[in-house]
């Protein structure tokens, strides 16, 4: 398992006045036509954290309503959508938003469509750290006014659930390790799944759920000195569908996240079309965090770059803002 330092594509503009921002994009968004490139320059080259600042400072700035006047304060979002359209204006609206807002945002689309987004549960819940999944669920709750372990339960059933509650109640517990219980939870595992006929999932949701990433790694290993191979194997041996993938999610990136990322990545872009909703949120939500690392990865993977693929897949400002956030080709 490898142990990497997190490094982003995006940090935090060192030059940086919230003001002088402010006035570029509205210079850029006022009179006939809007001066694209001057968006991106901005808002795909500042840290979340001053994208927020700006937004303050735009309001602050242009927002003053006369007295006795019905208008509402001007925001740069509501500016934003009225001057943008489409694939641009998602990742630029996206960029805005602070990134737990933005998947609690992903996550009520997720269940409060019609049909169920199973890929993107799993997807935004089991492939994130403890902090994150608690920000994101304290996010959704201010925003909606339900709790998402709630929504997910109203939308789910059986392991697949207790799977993504257990994401959310945060069970995993990080500090733990222990060798001698590991040789416990493999055996454990192996008993439930591939020993037996039929398959125990309780069991797998239960132990992957819950162990950090050292005992992990520990469970891991145990586990193919008891079977001759990895659990990743035994996983696509003895299930499917959204309970696999979601397992799969949680095993992979214990093991090495970015390539799990990687995977997301390459999935949204391969075949007939693009799923433009996924590219956009893998790249904004990453950008912050470790997409230099999975840029790393997917060169690896693929033989081909993340910048190369994405060029090649998109077109006009929208590839010229994720171009932005990618980074160096």
């Amino acid at each position: 398992m490898e142990h990497y330092e997190e490094v982003a594509t995006v940090v935090p503009w060192s030059n940086f006045d919230a003001v002088s921002d402010a006035k570029a994009l509205r210079a850029a968004m006022k009179g006939w036509g809007t001066n694209e490139q001057e968006i991106i320059d901005i808002l795909c080259h500042r840290s979340n954290q001053q994208r927020q600042q700006i937004s303050k400072a735009f309001t602050r700035e242009f927002g003053r309503v006369e007295e006795g006047s019905n208008q509402t304060a001007r925001d740069l979002i509501e500016d934003l959508k009225s001057e943008l359209g489409g694939n641009f204006e998602s990742v630029i609206v996206a960029l805005m938003l602070p990134t737990p807002d933005y998947c609690a945002k992903q996550l009520h689309k997720a269940v409060k469509g019609l049909g169920t987004n199973e890929d993107l549960l799993v997807e935004i819940l089991c492939s994130r750290s403890r902090e994150e999944v608690s920000a994101i669920a304290l996010a959704y709750q201010a925003a909606y006014g339900n709790s998402l372990a709630d929504d997910v339960r109203g939308d789910t059933s059986g392991p697949f659930q207790r799977l993504l509650v257990l994401a959310i109640s945060g069970s995993r517990n990080e500090r733990f390790f222990d060798g001698g219980k590991a040789v416990e939870q493999a055996a454990a595992l192996y008993q439930a799944g591939e020993a037996k006929l039929g398959t125990d999932e309780d069991a797998f949701v239960e132990i992957l759920s819950q162990a950090g990433q050292r005992q992990a790694h520990c469970i891991f290993e145990e586990y193919k000195k008891v079977s001759g191979h990895t659990i990743q194997q035994a996983l696509k041996a003895e299930m499917s569908g959204e309970l696999l993938n979601g397992l799969l999610a949680i095993v992979n990136t214990l093991t090495h996240r970015p390539c799990y990322f990687a995977e997301r990545l390459q999935a949204a872009m391969k075949g007939w079309g693009t799923d433009d909703d996924a590219l956009v949120r893998l790249i904004v939500s990453r950008c912050e965090i470790d997409l230099a690392n999975i840029k790393a990865e997917y060169e690896r993977m693929y033989s081909r770059t993340l910048y190369s693929d994405v060029k090649g897949e998109t077109s006009g400002d929208y590839r010229k803002a994720l171009l932005a956030l990618i980074g160096d080709a």
